[in-house]
């Protein structure tokens, strides 16, 4: 998850209930044609309307905010380069619009804080990276961050054109090549050096590599020895295609091997909290840990969803409670256990990965996470 994306999910899992109900609208603006755009829009109208007309309803200054909002995001007059945007209303003055490159599921929650559980999984789609397209006479820099690709820089290299001429010119043609190579690798040493700024001045931790095969192999010649660690992998592209087109291609390329090292993850959490060391796995485990702020990355399947509690005194979590908590005896209120975890890591600065299937995780209730220590 890239870290202001992590930094801002904090900020909201942090809010408390306020004043009034938060409203929390996730949009798919990833749209291949008028009929989607269409069923968004229908899809927003009909959920104000419900949510204008039930008695326990949020204040309608946050809604018309809300319907303004989508109302732009719709007819793409803001973000139109995000393929998701999420908006939240309502409690003390939250007022909140989160574009991203990846796309939601049309969702719209009424509750006391955000509902953060659809953007847990968007997010971490969200990678910090940097793309780099280069032949042998250019390049392109393109930065994917979590509205998708970000700017781009151009690095033009003037290299001397190839002349064809007769075999008694040899001698003159090789000493032409060399001026040419020597150019070209001029060129991409200048890129690499580039690179590097941009990696040093946005902290990014992966790089991902485009072009045809023998211009990035050439390339990564050039590469120092902390960049080349950086190289994540390598996709096709070529000059013809669009920054966008080669950005997208990358982060969907990220997209897999995150999931692919989120899955070795999850076996080695098994496998920890099998041995008891500093891993737990199944629910009441779990919360028990998510209690103590001492989940450093929680990692849960997708679908899972278990009604719970959460006590209104000292804010524990815990299975449905007889109106009283386990812990104190005071007062609890109903939540449901997937979304209140996920807010509460986030909220204590750790790490959330919704997992698509994993066989192992889901016979233990579909729920685990490393700790920050040992149970």
């Amino acid at each position: 998850m890239a870290a202001d994306v992590q930094a801002r999910l904090a900020e909201l899992a942090k809010l408390p209930p306020g004043s009034r109900p938060v409203v929390s609208v996730y949009l798919n603006t990833r749209w291949t044609d008028e009929n989607q755009r269409e069923r968004v829009r229908i899809f927003l109208k009909n959920h104000l309307r419900e949510a204008r007309a039930a008695v326990e309803r949020p204040a309608d200054e946050d809604l018309d905010w809300i319907e303004a909002q989508g109302q732009r995001i719709i007819a793409q007059d803001a973000f139109p380069d995000a393929s998701g945007v999420a908006l939240f209303a309502g409690g003390d003055g939250l007022r909140d619009v989160l574009p991203l490159r990846a796309a939601f599921e049309d969702a719209f929650v009424v509750s006391s804080t955000p509902f953060l559980r659809p953007f847990v999984p968007s997010a971490e789609e969200a990678v910090s990276a940097l793309v780099v397209f280069v032949d042998g006479v250019s390049a392109r820099l393109v930065a994917l961050t979590s509205t998708g690709p970000g700017d781009e820089v151009t690095l033009e290299h003037e290299v001397p054109g190839r002349h064809r001429t007769g075999g008694w010119a040899a001698l003159a043609q090789n000493r032409y090549q060399r001026h040419i190579e020597a150019h070209r690798d001029q060129h991409y040493q200048a890129t690499a050096e580039a690179v590097a700024a941009l990696v040093e001045r946005h902290g990014l931790e992966r790089i991902v590599l485009s072009g045809e095969a023998r211009a990035v192999a050439i390339f990564r010649e050039h590469l120092s020895t902390p960049l080349a660690r950086r190289v994540a992998g390598v996709v096709s592209g070529a000059r013809y295609e669009s920054p966008a087109v080669i950005a997208t291609r990358a982060a969907e390329f990220l997209a897999r091997r995150d999931e692919h090292e989120d899955a070795g993850a999850v076996d080695r959490l098994l496998d920890a909290a099998a041995k008891r060391g500093r891993a737990v796995a199944g629910v009441a485990p779990t919360l028990e840990a998510v209690n103590r702020n001492a989940v450093q990355h929680l990692y849960m399947v997708r679908a899972f969803e278990q009604p719970g509690a959460v006590c209104e005194r000292c804010g524990a979590l815990q299975p449905p409670a007889p109106g009283r908590c386990q812990f104190c005896g005071a007062a609890t209120r109903t939540a449901e256990l997937g979304e209140a975890m996920v807010g509460r890591v986030l909220a204590s600065g750790g790490e959330v990965s919704m997992i698509e299937r994993h066989g192992g995780l889901a016979d233990r209730d579909g729920v685990g996470a490393i700790l920050r220590y040992a149970a």
